[in-house]
């Protein structure tokens, strides 16, 4: 790995730098906000970074980006989170959404929403989980049907949709042809957020918090004109999204190793001010718990040299998420149990929300969000140890008759 910045890399992160320093005040921070509460102020400072170059970094220019490389934008990452600035609000839009329309949509789609979604006009969610199709998306059951006229109406439901509930569109992907097999009967389609019969409901989490949301859709008519890809062709549109997401996700600067630094240092510090006798208790579980961390960020580093080789994430990526979330929920259990009743109110706000407890209650939907702890084992044991892919008799037969073979 290679700790050092490239020439044209230390300049760009002077430049980022400067333009943080330049409008700190209008940027906000990080540790003082909560959430989605003041959707208003998150567009405005999308915006102003939109206008400084430091959003859609890769991609093309004649969409509206930069046309820069991978490692700008884990350059832009790194230097938001070491100012404490928010990153962009419409993260899902930039990172998943709007490349795919700029793969697979029409010039019209493209001069309607790419602009816009850059600077936070419109907000962007990602329709593709639901209640019997999460890990294996391709088995999906929201349907669209063609009506006479050529639109199309969708029905069914997704769940865990982040910012469905502010989002202006979203991309979602549909079954459209059930009498073939699983992949190969997916359409894609850009919706209407605010069109009739879609209806968002927030989702309570253990942390109190409701970051995600289930979405119905009951009869939401979508034009053919926003189809993107080929009908039956969802799910090549779709591993468009996934790949992207993956760059978006696995190529960010500010990924979990970050928290996990800041976490370490916390859990320490709550250490530091024990007893020496309820300190020996704990000292070896944490001594390995933040050996762990020092792995997590190393290998984090290993992703960032890759990308300045002008390479792409590859399966270390799925590694560093693996071990990140146990690191995180080993050292938070542990500040947990150290501190008792102090948990509640312990913590900094940016790591504890309310306090250890908070984060402790966060910590499991990590292990899910981007892909669950079996799906990344999966990934790891094929593309890394050589493993066979686990048998799927599904993959030849109709969606129908799996879904029919499962009652």
């Amino acid at each position: 790995m290679d700790f050092d910045d490239t020439s044209e890399e230390a300049a760009w992160r002077a430049a980022v730098r400067e333009f943080i320093r330049e409008h700190r005040a209008d940027l906000g921070h990080r540790s003082r906000e909560r959430g989605w509460e003041d959707v208003a102020v998150a567009r405005a400072r999308q915006a102003l970074l939109y206008e400084g170059g430091l959003v859609g970094v890769t991609w093309p220019v004649e969409a509206g980006g930069r046309g820069g490389t991978p490692m700008q934008q884990a350059i832009v990452d790194q230097e938001l989170a070491r100012a404490d600035v928010p990153g962009p609000v419409n993260l899902i839009g930039i990172g998943m959404c709007g490349p795919t329309i700029i793969v697979h949509g029409s010039q019209e789609q493209k001069d309607r929403y790419l602009a816009r979604l850059l600077r936070a006009d419109d907000l962007w969610c990602q329709l593709f989980s639901e209640p019997a199709a999460g890990s294996d998306l391709a088995a999906l059951r929201t349907r669209a049907v063609r009506g006479e006229d050529g639109a199309w109406r969708i029905t069914g439901q997704k769940v865990w949709t982040t910012l469905a509930h502010a989002a202006d569109y979203g991309i979602v992907l549909t079954r459209t042809d059930p009498d073939v097999p699983k992949h190969r009967g997916l359409t894609m389609f850009v919706v209407d957020m605010k069109a009739a019969g879609v209806l968002v409901r927030p989702l309570r989490q253990m942390n109190g918090s409701a970051e995600f949301n289930e979405v119905f859709f009951d009869d939401v008519v979508v034009p053919d004109a926003e189809r993107l890809g080929a009908p039956g062709e969802g799910w090549r549109v779709a591993l468009t999204t996934l790949m992207s997401e993956r760059l978006s996700l696995g190529g960010a600067g500010g990924d979990i190793g970050v928290p996990l630094q800041r976490i370490t240092a916390h859990v320490a510090g709550a250490l530091a001010g024990l007893p020496e006798d309820r300190q020996a208790l704990v000292r070896q579980r944490f001594g390995r718990a933040a050996v762990d961390s020092l792995g997590v960020r190393y290998t984090g580093y290993r992703r960032l040299s890759v990308l300045s080789r002008g390479g792409l994430p590859g399966p270390e990526a799925s590694a560093g998420k693996l071990a990140g979330t146990r690191v995180a929920r080993d050292l938070v259990d542990l500040a947990v149990r150290l501190l008792g009743p102090d948990a509640v109110l312990a913590g900094d706000g940016r790591d504890g929300g309310a306090g250890w407890q908070a984060l402790a209650a966060a910590l499991p939907g990590m292990a899910i969000a981007g892909g669950t702890d079996e799906v990344l084992r999966n990934i790891i044991g094929e593309r890394v140890l050589g493993l066979p892919a686990e048998p799927r008799a599904d993959k030849t037969m109709s969606f129908r008759e799996a879904v029919e073979g499962t009652r």
